[in-house]
């Protein structure tokens, strides 16, 4: 007897590919499992989604489909929007309307990085203000899930997110590593990498217990700059043979590399409550990059 059905929207991204993948190594057992991309369910096209969904029935709705270009998202709000807020809506009510649960994948940029204390991580419930459309984009479709869903939700938040799949910022710095003789890289904006095959292995956990709502936060711990993480990624790229040689990496101010969209200056999350509550091992940010550039090589 099928206990339900799990259906992953934005499958063709990073942590929609990790999902199929970890489902095929370690399938939770009595559920079915779909993961379909874009072409397949597009939620930024309500009528055309619902008709999927009307015909999977899915019980849970793992939604990673996303809208997640930063930059260009500041001069292509309209479409930012519709995925990142109407797209998640109109999933939201269909899934209100069918007893379906969601677990809806959002991002450390709904906040503006400017915490009082720079040593405290950011709690699920302290306050959002994000500083661009994608953040702005995000928290909007959070607040739509949470108007529609009648807390049969949750929001998993995540921060700097690599896999060796899709575009990110571990395989850029490998190539960029392969193709220059130097590179520059800003140390003053710190987050927490997180790994898309932890992610996901929160998420079954999640939906083994089946007892979720609200707002977690999640990521493979540590406090870092985006150039200690690119000497990190050099380091460990080197020892496993996956670079010939290393080159210079210099620390920049982010004012020194001006781009479109603000980011936060410190996005750490605190994973803490879904820790205690659902039983996922969290291994060390290293440790994750490690088993990624093993499966790059």
């Amino acid at each position: 007897m099928n206990a339900g059905h799990i259906l992953v929207t934005g499958a063709s991204g990073q942590l929609g590919q990790t999902l199929a993948r970890l489902w095929v190594e370690a399938p939770i057992p009595q559920f079915q499992f779909s993961a379909l991309p874009r072409a397949q369910l597009d939620i930024g096209k309500p009528d055309s989604a619902a008709a999927v969904l009307n015909e999977l029935k899915p019980t849970v709705i793992v939604n990673a489909a996303a809208y997640t270009q930063v930059d260009k998202a500041e001069s292509d709000s309209d479409a930012a929007y519709l995925i990142n807020e109407a797209g998640t809506a109109s999933l939201a009510l269909w899934a209100a309307h069918n007893g379906a649960q969601i677990l809806h994948i959002s991002t450390d940029f709904v906040f503006d990085g400017a915490k009082p204390n720079p040593y405290l991580s950011y709690l699920p419930d302290d306050q959002t203000r994000p500083l661009g459309v994608y953040g702005a984009s995000k928290l909007a479709g959070e607040k739509a899930l949470q108007a529609a869903s009648n807390g049969n939700s949750a929001i998993i938040r995540t921060s700097w997110l690599y896999s060796e799949y899709g575009s990110n910022f571990v395989k850029t710095m490998l190539r960029l590593m392969a193709e220059r003789d130097a590179l520059s890289v800003v140390d003053d904006q710190i987050g927490s990498p997180t790994s898309t095959h932890s992610l996901a292995r929160l998420i079954f956990a999640m939906i083994q217990k089946r007892d979720y709502r609200g707002i977690y936060h999640w990521n493979d711990g540590g406090s870092i700059s985006w150039f200690e993480f690119a000497q990190q990624i050099q380091s460990q790229a080197l020892q496993a043979g996956l670079l010939k040689k290393a080159i210079p990496i210099t620390s920049i101010a982010t004012s020194e590399y001006p781009t479109p969209a603000l980011r936060p200056a410190y996005s750490v999350l605190d994973r803490s409550r879904a820790l205690d509550e659902f039983e996922c091992p969290a291994l060390d940010w290293k440790q994750q990059l490690a088993d990624v550039i093993a499966e790059l090589n």
